[in-house]
C-alpha cells in the first residue's frame, strides 16, 4: 500500500514538472514561426525612414517607453520578462529603475538599446519613441542596419560588470578607440587617440599614457568601470543607461563613480536611466524613480513622491527592507515573503497579491489598473481606488 503511494506520487509530481517530446517539438515548431516572423521585418534592407518616425508626446522628454512587452520564446514555454512598461525620461534629468532581481530591469534597459539575444528574444509590443533633435525615432521599428549608428552615439549604456564588458585580449586604449572610430570615421588616428586619452582623463585616473596601453587585467575594479563609462560617454550620447554601475564595488569607488556620473552628465547636457538595486544610490542620484515587479511598472513618481510616501506594498517592503543607521533594533531585516510568479504563467491578477499583507477583496479580480495620486505620482493597487471612473489603462 506505502508503495503504491509513493508511486502515484512520483507519477502526479512527473505529470505536473515533464514537458513530453511531442509538446517539446510543438513549442519549438511555433516560437521558430513567431521568430522568424519579427526577424524578418528587423533584418529588412532599405526601409523607408517614414516608417520608424513618429512624434513625442512631451517635448520635454528624451525617452518615452511606453506599453513595452518583449518576450523570451523558450522550449519550456514564451516568458514574459517585460509586459506592458511604461515611463519617460526627462532631458537632462535621471531616472532611476528599482526592483528585486529578475524584475525586468536590465531587458528593458537591452530593449531600449536592441541588444536583447535574438531570436529567442524579441519586443512584441510597444513603443519606444527617441528624440534624436533631428527627427524622432520609434526604436521598436528601426531596422538592425539603422541602430548600429544610433548605439554607442546617441544612448550609451554601462553594463554592471566592468570584469566581463572589457575584452581581456586588448589594450585599453584600441578598446575606446573602436568606439570613437566607429561613430567618427572622419577622424585621423592621431585625433582618434587624442579623444581616448581625453576621455581616460576626464574620468579621473591618472597618468593616461600608460593606462592607454595596458590590459584590463593590470586594473582594479573602479579603474576598470571609469574605462567602461569613458567608453560609454566617448560620443557625447544624450542618453546613458547605468545597468548597476556600481556592482561588485568597495563603498568608497562607489560614491566616487556616483559623483562622476552626476559631474559628466551635467558636463555634456545628457540624461541617465540609472538601474540598480541599491536604494540608497536612487536617494541621491534620481530625480524620478520606477519601482518594477515581475516585468511591470507597479508605481512611479518623483523621488520625494517615492520616499516619503511610498503607496504600492511591495514599494513599502521595499522601503522597510533598508537598514537604517543607528538602529537600535535588534534581530533580522525585513523581508518580504514568497517568491515571484512564475514568468513562463503569469496569473490574470495583481502579481504581487499572493506576497503582499494589505490584500482586500477587490485584489481577487483582474491586474489593478494605473492609479494617479498626483499629476506625477502613478500606482498600481486596488487600495487607492475609489470609484471605477478613476481607472486611467
Amino acid at each position: 500500500m506505502k508503495n503504491s503511494k509513493k508511486t502515484t506520487k512520483k507519477a502526479t509530481n512527473k505529470s505536473s514538472d515533464y514537458i513530453s517530446a511531442k509538446d517539446a517539438r510543438r513549442i519549438a515548431k511555433e516560437n521558430r514561426r513567431i521568430t522568424d516572423e519579427f526577424e524578418k521585418i528587423k533584418n529588412r534592407k532599405n526601409v523607408p525612414e517614414s516608417e520608424y518616425t513618429t512624434e513625442m508626446k512631451n517635448s520635454n522628454n528624451l525617452l518615452e517607453v511606453e506599453n513595452l512587452h518583449t518576450y523570451f520564446f523558450t522550449d519550456i514555454g514564451v516568458v514574459k520578462s517585460v509586459s506592458g512598461v511604461t515611463f519617460n525620461v526627462p532631458k537632462g534629468k535621471t531616472v532611476g529603475i528599482v526592483g528585486e532581481s529578475g524584475c525586468g530591469k536590465s531587458v528593458t534597459s537591452l530593449s531600449i538599446m536592441q541588444l536583447v539575444q535574438r531570436p529567442q528574444g524579441q519586443i512584441v509590443d510597444g513603443e519606444i519613441r527617441f528624440d534624436f533633435d533631428k527627427a524622432i525615432y520609434d526604436i521598436v521599428k528601426i531596422p538592425t542596419e539603422k541602430m548600429q549608428d544610433i548605439r554607442g552615439n546617441e544612448i550609451a549604456m554601462i553594463f554592471q560588470e566592468p570584469m566581463t564588458s572589457l575584452n581581456p585580449v586588448f589594450r585599453i586604449g584600441l578598446q575606446i578607440n573602436e568606439v570613437i572610430e566607429l561613430h567618427n570615421p572622419e577622424m585621423s588616428k592621431e585625433d582618434v587617440k587624442s579623444r581616448t586619452l581625453e576621455m581616460i582623463k576626464m574620468v579621473g585616473i591618472p597618468d593616461v599614457e600608460k593606462i592607454y596601453k595596458m590590459y584590463p587585467h593590470e586594473l582594479s575594479g573602479g579603474m576598470r568601470q571609469r574605462i567602461v563609462i569613458a567608453m560609454a560617454l566617448s560620443c557625447d550620447p544624450k542618453l546613458i543607461i547605468a545597468d548597476e554601475p556600481t556592482t561588485a564595488l568597495d563603498v568608497t569607488i562607489q560614491a566616487q563613480i556616483m559623483d562622476l556620473l552626476r559631474n559628466l552628465k551635467d558636463r555634456i547636457n545628457s540624461s541617465i536611466m540609472l538601474i540598480t538595486h541599491d536604494l540608497g544610490v536612487i536617494a541621491e542620484m534620481a530625480d524620478e524613480v520606477v519601482v518594477m515587479y515581475a516585468g511591470k511598472v507597479v508605481e512611479k513618481g518623483t523621488a520625494h513622491e517615492i520616499f516619503h510616501n511610498p503607496s504600492h506594498p511591495y514599494t513599502i517592503g521595499l522601503m522597510a527592507s533598508r537598514p537604517g543607521i543607528g538602529d537600535k533594533k535588534s534581530g533580522k531585516l525585513f523581508s518580504i515573503p514568497g517568491s515571484v510568479p512564475n514568468p513562463v504563467d503569469m496569473p490574470n491578477y495583481c502579481y504581487f497579491r499572493d506576497r503582499c499583507d494589505r490584500a482586500i477583496d477587490a485584489c481577487n479580480g483582474e491586474y489593478p489598473p494605473q492609479i494617479f495620486l498626483s499629476d506625477t505620482h502613478m500606482v498600481t493597487c486596488y487600495r487607492y481606488l475609489k470609484d471605477k471612473g478613476e481607472q486611467n489603462d
